[in-house]
């Protein structure tokens, strides 16, 4: 082979006769321009990092690798293993500084070396290391929800079977294949555990186990390139096996006193350029190559030009105790070292997100609600406290990053908006590189969708003064999200089975109307003796209670149930309905209009479809709409994408969405949430994004999207009112849904306040209608005089479906 650069192949990276003709040549900037390129494909702009505690469990190891100062004899040590209460104490002050990750580093298998070791896991009570290791890290995982990364060495498969219940990631370092290493004189003479095909081996059992696992090369400790090659082919060839690989260390030698090795040189900055580039180009774009901030201070960059995507593990509170002359970065420093490399710092998981999402394969049922509950949509960690519905302030980060001056997103963000701006209609792709936003990018979004909500909604921001009425909890479908309905054996959720007589669903209607409410949402759960009539005599009874009153009611679902009930096409009811005074439907039902979330989320509810259908014929009937979007449960971002470009193609067939509704996932309560099986609802950040996304996605087909105030808050949604929304939705009067599920944002918010706050951002506030008409003053004034709501009476559900009806 020349000195051409050969062209990796796009997923597995270049061929092994490829990779051997890199010692020929090219050019090492030709190398370093071909990896990084390779790496912003598969990693865009990001740069990761896990936040980690580094907890030495022991010292002690079999083995006596010639360059290592961490693995000390019994006599050095007061105690041959840290104690379960000296590891909590240090993984609770690990968790309160942040960390997620609690890095378990130990020596191997020292009870096969020392007595003292022995004896010291007799007195614990545990046969062997590892399984002291399964205790300790269960303790720590279960008592402070840092997750374990474990890195005993090498194991087989009994012991990953016992340790994969306790550690969702462990890690090996192959160092090398050359078995001339183990040889007198050589590194890993003396060493067991570093014969090659030892380590290759706990390699492939890791493969056998699914476990997330991480392993690299070391660099400068004798091997030639041609060995580093052999090295980096010998770990691709077990992931191509099983896919276990998470990532790929690439780990520069550094001389330490007390070492037999402190004389030797170490491999030069051109050397570790080179070895960082190889690696990227044998394992393509999607593989994580990872190199040590701490072992190269001072050319970070450079390291980020030869293709590395992440920093590994970094402590705030805890020094690498393998390299302790080599303290951690400070964080604030490592992020602008990176972004002087024309990268964003962003916190990781020790699970990688593809391990994540396939969790079923990947993680054990112990582990997974807990990673789980420490991501984000992307996969990635979460970084602050705040979920929808909960009395938190929004982080102040993702304030600041919205109100950025002159923000400088990447060229192919401003691309996307400028189409959005022009209102093309923008590809998922697109929309996924959307939501995936940080930083300068995550600014401009934001702002560009602010820009466009005065372009088509103005300065005002309009709220409707409504009541909320769900007549009954009672449901037969087992949506996974939904903490309000109650069928058998349910009553372990919030509230009992009620189900409202006629009277008393006429009394909160004609209260309603006194307060100055224009409108009553009416939605319910699916009563199993519910009929396509109950809807029509729930309608009749509205109208006696207030004749004038907008009718918003019945979600698709019931729609569908109500339809099929009585034997009527789905257009034939809707008609019906409208000739006995439904208004309006509402969007609700839609969740993720995916059916691969759908199949997970609400199995037995109409697909996405069917949902679809139901507001196509509505909107042909002459009903308007709204639309929404229930996110951040066990979704993605494509997934979002989707949802958002099936209810533009429909308004541009149809034009009946009057207003797009986001409803961040609150999990506190909800049943998917409580098994372990969804995440804890959408970040702040994404939250935002998704509003301001759907703004860019719509615009200029669907001119109002709406923030919930129930989800995000007061504060929440001056925040969304600057990322492109200008509706707030509903004073409401009454919640169930929402607090159901734990939303603790209250039950109404009326005109005073709703004004109140849409005027400190210096916009106008306006009462609107349902179908954003102007109010009457004598509405208005109604509203501000409203007299306290009487309290309600939820009568107890029956066997039998309550008459809807008022008697007599």
């Amino acid at each position: 082979m020349n000195a051409r650069l050969p062209t990796p192949l796009t997923a597995t990276g270049l061929s092994e006769a490829d990779a051997y003709g890199l010692l020929e040549g090219p050019p090492l900037e030709a190398l370093l321009a071909e990896a990084r390129s390779l790496r912003d494909q598969g990693f865009g702009p990001l740069i990761t990092y896990s936040r980690k505690l580094f907890l030495p469990l022991t010292h002690l190891c079999r083995d006596v690798c010639h360059y290592c100062t961490f693995a000390t004899t019994p006599r050095h040590q007061k105690a041959p293993y840290m104690s379960v209460e000296a590891v909590l104490e240090a993984a609770r002050q690990g968790a309160a500084a942040g960390c997620k990750e609690a890095l378990f580093t130990l020596g191997e298998k020292p009870e096969l070396r020392y007595r003292a070791a022995r004896e010291a896991l007799d007195a614990l009570g545990f046969p062997s290391t590892t399984a002291y290791l399964a205790h300790v890290a269960g303790r720590v995982l279960e008592e402070t929800g840092l997750l374990p990364h474990l890195n005993p060495g090498t194991l087989e498969d009994s012991d990953f079977a016992a340790l994969k219940p306790v550690g969702p990631s462990m890690g090996m370092m192959l160092e090398s294949t050359a078995t001339r290493l183990c040889e007198k004189g050589m590194p890993h003479y003396g060493s067991p555990d570093k014969d090659p095909q030892v380590r290759l081996a706990t390699l492939d059992a890791a493969g056998r186990a699914a476990v997330p696992f991480t392993t690299g090369i070391l660099i400068g400790i004798g091997e030639t390139r041609r060995e580093r090659i052999d090295t980096l082919l010998a770990i691709r060839a077990s992931h191509q096996r099983y896919g276990h690989i998470q990532e790929v260390i690439v780990q520069n030698f550094r001389a330490k006193a007390g070492t037999k090795m402190v004389g030797a040189p170490e491999p030069s900055l051109e050397e570790l350029l080179w070895t960082l580039a190889v690696a990227r180009l044998i394992f393509g774009p999607r593989m994580s190559i990872q190199a040590p901030p701490n072992l190269s201070p001072g050319v970070l960059s450079q390291l980020v030009d030869a293709g590395l995507n992440d920093w590994g593990g970094v402590s705030p509170i805890t020094p690498d105790f393998v390299n302790p002359e080599a303290p951690w970065p400070h964080l604030e420093r490592l992020a602008e070292e990176t972004a002087a490399a024309g990268k964003q710092l962003t916190e990781r998981l020790t699970v990688y997100p593809a391990y994540l999402q396939a969790s079923g394969k990947w993680l054990d049922p112990a582990v997974a609600p807990r990673v789980l509950r420490a991501a984000d949509g992307a996969g990635l960690a979460r970084t602050d406290d705040w979920t929808p519905g909960a009395v938190v302030p929004p982080p102040e980060k993702v304030l600041q990053a919205l109100r950025r001056v002159s923000p400088r997103p990447r060229p192919e963000i401003t691309r996307i908006l400028d189409r959005a701006e022009a209102g093309e209609r923008l590809s998922e792709e697109e929309l996924v590189t959307l939501f995936h936003a940080r930083g300068d990018d995550f600014a401009a979004i934001c702002q560009r969708a602010d820009q466009l909500r005065a372009a088509h909604a103005g300065s005002v921001v309009r709220y409707v003064v409504n009541r909320n009425i769900n007549y009954t909890n009672v449901c037969y479908f087992k949506c996974q999200f939904c903490a309000f309905s109650k069928g058998k054996l349910a009553e372990n959720l919030r509230g009992r089975p009620y189900d409202l007589s006629g009277e008393e669903l006429g009394r909160r209607v004609a209260e309603a109307w006194d307060r100055g409410a224009t409108e009553v949402c009416l939605q319910g759960g699916i009563h199993p003796e519910y009929t396509g009539d109950t809807y029509r005599d729930i309608l009749r009874t509205v109208k006696a209670a207030a004749p004038a009153m907008h009718i918003h009611a019945f979600s698709p679902l019931e729609i569908w149930q109500g339809a099929a009930t009585v034997n009527m096409t789905v257009r034939a009811y809707l008609e019906m309905l409208k000739k006995e005074g439904l208004a309006t439907l509402p969007g609700t039902a839609a969740e993720i209009l995916d059916d691969e979330v759908r199949a997970v989320l609400c199995p037995d509810k109409i697909n996405s479809a069917e949902w679809l259908a139901v507001m196509r014929a509505a909107h042909r009937a002459g009903l308007r709409s709204t639309a929404t979007m229930m996110f951040g449960h066990v979704d993605r971002y494509e997934h979002w994408a989707r949802h958002l470009l099936k209810i533009r193609d429909l308004q541009a067939e149809t034009g009946g969405f009057t207003e797009f509704v986001l409803l961040p996932f609150v999990a506190e309560e909800a049943p998917i949430y409580l098994k372990g099986r969804a995440r804890r609802g959408p970040t702040f950040r994404e939250a935002l994004l998704a509003h301001a996304v759907a703004r860019l996605a719509l615009s200029p087909l669907i001119p109002n999207i709406q923030c919930s105030w129930v989800k995000l808050g007061h504060e929440g949604v001056k925040a969304a009112l600057q990322a492109g929304c200008n509706d707030l939705g509903g004073t409401l009067m009454n919640e169930t849904i929402t607090r159901a599920a734990g939303a603790q944002h209250g039950q109404e918010t009326g005109p005073d306040a709703m004004e109140s706050l849409i005027s400190s951002l210096g916009r106008s506030p306006a009462q609107r209608t349902t179908l954003y008409e102007p109010v009457s003053d004598a509405h208005r004034l109604r509203a501000r005089r409203a007299a306290p709501l009487i309290p309600l009476i939820n009568t107890p559900a029956t066997r039998y479906e309550r008459s809807k009806t008022v008697e007599g």
